[in-house]
């Protein structure tokens, strides 16, 4: 298929949903999960309940945080994140779904009330038993200097990065209006999404049954690319430039 038939659709549509995965951000630099050279090859994945119950894990958590290990934070937006932030302010998307948490479509532009992130965000942190939000820069010098895990400045409780870590529940909140969101759309465009990790690989299946078009641009297949109306085997950031002219 073409990006020409991609740019006919999106003319198309009344309303688009773009869902985003981090084929979209590896362009800026960032590293995937799973794929060799991946963050996940690299170190081990942190579980929710060893944070919780080992001090140990928590300060290798913290650790990571701060030498920034993992390569989430510090990248630049990409052509790819530009042109959806122009689809986004010209009023032809209405909403970004998103599983990655390096904070890049904020950085494009796109205000946060129409950015829904279903793993969270890598650029601050959260505290377990209230849910108030912290700067890392509250946490750097205490944990720097004196090795000192960060905890609430309001209630005491643990604090951890806002990301979703294996064994934590999904945030029912973002997962309400991803749900939303889909079912009001005609086009759900997917970008750089291997659409292998649920519940977050089920929105486009979910438009799909609800009568929209489904789009899928990643650089490989995926599992969905028999249910989708346009697949596209491309780069994000030149394709969707010359569609959009981000």
């Amino acid at each position: 298929m073409s990006r020409r038939q991609l740019a006919n659709a999106i003319d198309a549509a009344r309303n688009i949903v773009i869902f985003t995965g981090a084929g979209i951000s590896t362009e800026s630099g960032v590293p995937d999960f799973r794929s060799p050279g991946g963050v996940w090859s690299r170190m081990k994945p942190i579980y929710f309940q060893e944070f919780v119950s080992d001090e140990e894990r928590r300060r290798e958590a913290w650790s990571r945080v701060f030498s920034g290990a993992a390569r989430w934070t510090g990248a630049a937006p990409n052509d790819g994140h530009t042109a959806v932030a122009r689809l986004i302010a010209e009023g032809r998307a209405s909403a970004v779904i998103t599983q990655n948490v390096d904070n890049l479509h904020q950085q494009s532009g796109i205000p946060d009330s129409q950015i829904i992130e279903l793993h969270g965000n890598a650029h601050y942190a959260r505290c377990l038993a209230c849910g108030l939000r912290h700067e890392f820069e509250e946490f750097r010098e205490s944990f720097l200097e004196h090795a000192q895990i960060p905890v609430c400045r309001a209630c005491g409780g643990l604090v951890k990065s806002a990301t979703i870590s294996f064994g934590q529940s999904m945030p029912e909140e973002p997962m309400e209006r991803a749900e939303a969101a889909t079912l009001d759309c005609d086009l759900f465009l997917v970008l750089g999404s291997s659409l292998v990790v649920y519940p977050a690989a089920g929105f486009p299946l979910m438009a799909k049954q609800n009568g929209a078009m489904l789009a899928i641009v990643n650089r490989e297949a995926t599992d969905q690319d028999p249910h989708a109306d346009i697949v596209l085997h491309d780069e994000i950031g030149p394709a969707l430039s010359e569609i959009v002219g981000a």
